[in-house]
């Protein structure tokens, strides 16, 4: 039975600060979980039932709890086995044992499990208010702890990558979450959005960082020399072959393997690299002997795979096994707010590293920069403001980068003036406003999506794009 004499003895009246904690009680007694049903509310608590330690599995995987109040002795799964499953799945909530037996060896395996209390029955209400609040202050210190650790380490981790912007933030978490796994990682962005700095991040933030990161660019490796610079060769195995040589894989063995722009890699030597990411083993050319290697493949592309695998330029299994999580990189004119500190961060470092005076930019040359749409994006931008800071001998103050004439950038170059619904394209005589081909494409895959009542397989077969494709595009313009 559980112990209630002393339960109107409360220290302290939790249940207004309690309102927002969810308790599961895992018991296989209807009794025992009637009355800390009971208690919890009263309490303030939110309390959740489970009558076995398969429900309460299942429970903790579908739901966020703050507290656990489990029984040792439940059928299905006990308390060890459900305490194993949070270990395995790194859930660290506190969890309070509750067993009618009073079993030091027991009580001492728990805690070494990591419970947080091991109560016997029949419970003393006041001994568990105590315990729970306590829980709830370690708790919350435990994971203020853990987000201040995590914001150092993204700080570190993503030093190279400057930007405050809502777009950039949602993809360093996303590269936070997935950073720390072995997923083989898809970037997909424009030229010159940082795909590399991004990977590089990624291996350093993994258990890999101690390992090798290896870059590759596929675009750059012809088909010849293809299988020799992935996979190595012995000594004689070609004309040319003088020495034995370690190919890529291998060279990244218990590190990272990046294949830039892999969207470029030639269709034959697709299957070999499917092959070498799924078993982990590459034989050498004129090698008969397999070797196993340990590595994390981190892939880039600006390309829309969707044409590429209808057209079966690109297979569709190697994609599959690359894309195991997607990584979607932003363009600055999805990150406007951004274009300001990445430009003021390389006119200083320019100007540092080449012993020039401190420069600064003019209000009107922040509005320019701005406004201006930035195809080659981070990389267009870095090398226009080197140019113009070369250029600028009479001043301290930058008055224009589109002024400069020793690029592709020129003052006389049409305007674009980003609005709501499209683009004003202003000329000598008239002012145009147009929809960009951005706007257009929202509006088809909106109006697509919609007639389709919300079905995705549909709606991209309509549109002639792959699902992939569709919920990337859905994503991009918020209307997943």
């Amino acid at each position: 039975m559980l112990r209630s004499e002393n339960h109107h003895k409360k220290p302290n009246d939790d249940s207004g600060q309690n309102k927002h904690y969810r308790v599961l009680v895992a018991d296989d007694h209807k009794s025992t979980r009637i009355v800390l049903n009971h208690f919890l509310k009263k309490m303030g608590y939110l309390p959740i039932e489970a009558v076995d330690g398969n429900e309460c599995v299942s429970i903790l995987e579908k739901e966020k709890i703050d507290i656990l109040l489990l029984d040792i002795n439940m059928p299905n799964k006990d308390g060890s086995e459900v305490m194993n499953y949070l270990q395995k799945q790194g859930i660290t909530i506190p969890v309070i044992m509750i067993t009618a037996l009073d079993d030091i060896p027991n009580t001492v395996k728990f805690i070494k499990m990591g419970a947080y209390e091991y109560l016997t029955k029949p419970l003393d209400f006041d001994r568990l208010q105590i315990v729970m609040r306590n829980a709830i202050s370690e708790s919350a210190l435990h994971d203020k702890v853990s987000q201040l650790k995590k914001e150092l380490k993204s700080k570190e981790i993503f030093r190279n990558i400057i930007g405050k912007s809502a777009q950039i933030k949602q993809t360093m978490e996303q590269a936070l979450h997935v950073m720390e796994t072995d997923l083989n990682v898809l970037i997909i962005g424009e030229s010159g959005t940082g795909k590399e700095l991004f990977a590089q991040a990624i291996h350093e933030g993994s258990k890999r960082k101690n390992g090798p990161f290896i870059s590759v660019n596929c675009a750059a490796i012809s088909h010849e020399l293809a299988e020799s610079l992935l996979f190595g060769h012995t000594k004689g195995s070609f004309t040319g072959a003088n020495n034995d040589h370690q190919g890529f894989f291998e060279q990244a063995d218990g590190g990272t393997l990046f294949l830039d722009e892999i969207g470029d890699m030639n269709a034959d030597i697709q299957a070999k690299v499917l092959r070498a990411i799924q078993e982990k083993k590459i034989r050498r050319v004129g090698e008969k002997s397999e070797r196993s290697i340990d590595f994390r493949v981190i892939s880039a592309t600006h390309w829309d795979f969707a044409q590429a695998l209808d057209s079966n330029s690109f297979r569709d299994d190697l994609y599959y096994r690359l894309e195991e999580f997607p990584l979607y990189l932003p363009p600055l004119r999805e990150r406007k707010e951004d274009v300001p500190f990445l430009a003021k961060h390389f006119l200083e470092e320019f100007c540092s590293a080449n012993n020039l005076k401190q420069l600064s930019f003019s209000h009107e040359a922040l509005e320019e920069i701005e406004e201006y749409h930035w195809p080659g994006n981070i990389r267009e931008l870095k090398n226009a403001i080197q140019r113009t800071a070369i250029s600028c001998k009479n001043s301290d103050e930058i008055a224009s980068i589109l002024s400069h004439k020793g690029g592709r950038l020129r003052k006389n170059a049409t305007p674009l003036a980003a609005e709501e619904n499209g683009i004003q394209i202003e000329t000598a005589d008239r002012k145009t406003k147009i929809q960009s081909l951005e706007e257009i494409e929202r509006h088809a895959i909106e109006e697509t999506f919609k007639a389709c009542e919300g079905n995705p397989t549909k709606t991209a077969q309509v549109l002639g794009i792959g699902r992939a494709t569709l919920y990337r595009k859905l994503k991009k313009f918020g209307l997943n």
